[in-house]
C-alpha cells in the first residue's frame, strides 16, 4: 500500500513565523523585567514637593494612600503645600526643609523621614540663555541643583531603601525628573540641557547597580509645564529659543504628575508625558533599559523612521537659526 504523501508546507509559513519568532526573542530579552510597584501604604519621598509637579505628585500619591514626605528649601512654602494637600485629600504629609546642594542637610532630612519605598527626585531649576552670555555662577547653580542634588538624595536614601526592599519583599523605585531638554539640545538651553542629559547616564548606570536589590529606576521626561516658575523662566528665553521651541506643546502639572506616577507604578525606565515625548523617547532610546515588550517593539520598528524625522527637525532648526541671523545682520 502506498504511503500517504506528506503535506506541502505553505510558502507563507516563513513569513508568518519570522515575526512571531522575532517577537518571542524581544519578549525574552527586555530587561529589567516589568513589575508593579505598589503605592498604597508605602513611603513616597518627593523633592521639590512644595509646588508645581512635585506638589501635584504629592497630592496624587496621598490620594492613593501613600505616606508622603516632601522636601524643598522654603519652610513657608512647604507649610503652604502641606495645608493644600490636607485640604484636598484629608491626609497630612511630612515636610522637610533642606537645600539639595547641601549633602549633609539632605542626609539629615532623609534620616528623620525614615526608610523610603519610592524616591522621586523632582527638584530642578531652569534659566535659559546662550552660554556666551550666561554667567558661570548661574551655570554652576543649575548643575549643582539639577545634577549634584540628585546624587545627594539618592546617596542619602539608598542604604535604607535596600534594607526596606529586602525586609518587605516589595519592589522599590527611584524616579528622576528630567526634561525633554534632557533628550534633545535646543538653542539657549546649553547649561540646562547639560545638567539634564547627565541624569540619563546616572539613571542607566544606577539601574544596573540597584536591580539586584529589587529597586527600579524611572526617568521622567516632561515638556514645558505650567508651574509657578515657568512664566518667569519663559520671559528669559532668547527670541530664537522661542521661535524653535515655541511650537512644542506644554502640559499642566497635574497631567504630568499622573503620567509620572503611572510610569513609576509600572516600573518603566523611560516615562514620556505626551505624544511628542513618546516619539522623542523612541528616537533617543539608544542602549537604555526597557521592561515593556510593546515599547521595545515600537523602538525597534520605529528607530529608522524616527532618525529620519530627527534629521528633518534638525534641518528645520538650523534653517530657522540661519534665517534669524541673516535677518539680524540686515537690520
Amino acid at each position: 500500500m502506498a504511503p500517504y504523501p506528506l503535506p506541502m508546507a505553505s510558502p507563507l509559513l516563513p513569513l508568518v513565523m519570522a515575526p512571531v519568532a522575532f517577537a518571542a526573542v524581544l519578549a525574552f530579552i527586555v530587561r529589567p523585567r516589568s513589575v508593579r510597584i505598589p503605592i498604597k501604604g508605602r513611603h513616597v519621598f518627593i523633592s521639590g514637593g512644595s509646588s508645581g509637579i512635585g506638589l501635584a505628585l504629592a497630592r496624587l500619591a496621598a490620594t492613593e494612600g501613600a505616606r508622603v514626605s516632601i522636601l524643598a528649601r522654603s519652610a513657608a512654602r512647604l507649610q503652604e503645600a502641606r495645608d493644600a494637600i490636607r485640604l484636598a485629600t484629608g491626609v497630612d504629609v511630612a515636610i522637610f526643609s533642606a537645600d539639595v546642594r547641601d549633602a549633609d542637610a539632605v542626609a539629615n532630612a532623609m534620616e528623620e523621614a525614615g526608610p523610603v519605598d519610592v524616591l522621586v527626585c523632582n527638584h530642578g531649576v531652569f534659566t535659559p540663555q546662550e552660554l556666551e552670555k550666561q554667567d558661570l555662577e548661574e551655570v554652576r547653580f543649575m548643575v549643582e541643583i539639577n545634577l549634584m542634588g540628585i546624587f545627594h538624595l539618592i546617596k542619602a536614601a539608598l542604604p535604607a531603601m535596600k534594607q526596606r526592599a529586602k525586609a518587605t519583599g516589595l519592589p522599590a523605585s527611584i524616579a528622576i525628573m528630567s526634561s525633554q531638554a534632557g533628550q534633545v539640545g535646543v538653542y539657549g538651553y546649553t547649561a540646562y540641557s547639560a545638567s539634564k542629559f547627565a541624569l540619563r547616564g546616572l539613571a542607566e548606570a544606577l539601574q544596573h547597580e540597584v536591580i539586584a536589590h529589587n529597586i527600579h529606576v524611572s526617568m521622567i521626561f516632561p515638556p514645558d509645564t505650567d508651574t509657578p516658575g515657568f512664566a518667569e523662566e519663559h520671559k528669559r528665553r532668547p527670541d530664537l529659543t522661542n521661535i524653535i521651541a515655541g511650537s512644542s506643546g506644554g502640559m499642566k502639572a497635574d497631567d504630568v504628575a499622573k503620567k509620572a506616577l503611572n510610569g513609576i507604578k509600572s516600573s518603566r525606565f523611560i516615562v514620556p508625558c505626551n505624544f511628542e515625548g513618546s516619539m522623542l523617547s523612541i528616537a533617543t532610546a539608544g542602549l537604555s533599559p526597557q521592561s515593556s515588550f510593546f515599547t521595545a517593539l515600537a523602538e525597534v520598528l520605529g528607530a529608522g523612521f524616527m532618525r529620519f524625522m530627527g534629521l528633518c527637525f534638525q534641518w528645520n532648526w538650523f534653517s530657522l537659526i540661519e534665517k534669524w541671523h541673516s535677518k539680524k545682520k540686515n537690520m
